[in-house]
């Protein structure tokens, strides 16, 4: 296998609500919903940067696609890192991602290690960390 991620795909309890939030919210490129025509098909792909897709899909979906039941989902399972070039970008896309309708769990703050950080969740309890990173030079 080689080291290199092309889809992350999140499970989602409402497909159109979680389309807005992406879309119209956070402003995420995508065609919208594809694959209603089929059972189980329905999902939204957004652009992210060198070709990375992120999914939505019904957790419904994911788990018969999978063959692995439906469970409460546990928002510290994973984060999605979204990392910015300043304190100040942090700030702006905490406030976007809130206005969107995000919970802001965790207020941006300055970290331990040096950096700016703060944390929400998308209508679906993913938990997204926003983050500007000093060592860390983000290219667009």
């Amino acid at each position: 296998m080689k080291a290199r991620v092309t889809v992350i795909t999140i499970g989602v309890d409402d497909l159109e609500r979680s389309l807005r939030f992406y879309r119209d919210g956070l402003g995420l490129k995508t065609e919208g919903i594809i694959g209603k025509e089929f059972e189980h098909g329905a999902v939204a792909f957004f652009d992210l940067q060198g070709g990375l897709k992120l999914a939505i899909w019904p957790r419904q979906s994911l788990s018969y696609d999978s063959g692995i039941p439906l469970s409460s989902p546990s928002p510290t399972e994973f984060t999605l890192g979204h990392n910015v070039s300043s304190k100040a970008e942090v700030d702006a896309v905490m406030e976007q991602a809130k206005n969107a309708g995000a919970v802001i769990v965790k207020p941006a703050a300055d970290t331990f290690w040096g950096g700016y950080a703060g944390y929400f969740q998308d209508p679906d309890q993913h938990l997204w960390e926003v983050v500007w990173n000093p060592q860390l030079a983000v290219q667009d």
